[in-house]
């Protein structure tokens, strides 16, 4: 049974690695996720590597073995039923799902992780857009691009977010933006790249750090 920090190391690779779509990651992209130091996250990888769980050189990049990446996609999956579960049938908010089902992705028993599966009716995306993985580790493919690549003039609609922290999640909120809200961008600032958004009727100013963390089709 692997500790709960190792299980935190093989999901931050797999958010890495899903991300960047290399199926690579390096030590210094792992340890800023994770907020350790990059000697303490080599310390990790050398027992994971250990395990068999990643292939791993100091100094070069690492990657999920079959077996690491199983167990990483396990995890996910059990994260973003909890997520999709409080969210459902408990109304916590979306911008508090994420910490309590940090706590629930711990969770061992298979048995429980797939009758909550089946109880939510085989869910595809968590609260935040995000894919949940099935049984057999499949995600469904979503073709995304940020808001940040959106013409001026164009329309799209926001299907997730990059940035799942709860100040984050509160300021979507507070735009006014939601899962699947229809957006129309009206115009961009050349010095700062400030974009004018319309939403639901409403116009918004949001800055290219927070476009860049909504994703759209």
């Amino acid at each position: 049974m692997l500790t709960y920090t190792e299980e935190n190391y093989l999901k931050g690779l797999l958010k890495i690695t899903f991300e960047n779509g290399t199926n690579e990651a390096g030590t210094n992209e792992l340890a800023t996720i994770l907020a350790v130091k990059p000697a303490t996250a080599n310390d990790m990888l050398k027992k994971l590597k250990e395990k068999e769980l990643v292939n791993y050189e100091k100094y070069r990049k690492i990657r999920l073995t079959k077996k690491g990446k199983q167990i990483a996609l396990s995890i996910v999956r059990k994260h973003r039923l909890w997520e999709t579960f409080l969210y459902q049938k408990l109304d916590f908010s979306w911008d508090e799902v994420h910490e309590v089902a940090e706590q629930l992705e711990h969770i061992q028993s298979e048995k429980l992780v797939d009758k909550l599966d089946k109880f939510l009716d085989y869910p595809e995306f968590d609260p935040h857009g995000d894919p949940i993985p099935n049984k057999n580790g499949e995600m469904k493919a979503q073709h995304k691009k940020s808001l940040s690549e959106v013409g001026i003039g164009q329309k799209c609609k926001m299907i997730a977010v990059k940035n799942n922290s709860t100040s984050f999640l509160k300021y979507v909120v507070h735009v006014g933006l939601g899962i699947n809200n229809e957006i129309k961008v009206l115009s961009l600032q050349e010095y700062d790249k400030q974009l004018e958004i319309e939403v639901n009727g409403t116009k918004a100013i949001v800055s290219q750090k927070f476009a860049e963390n909504i994703f759209v089709v």
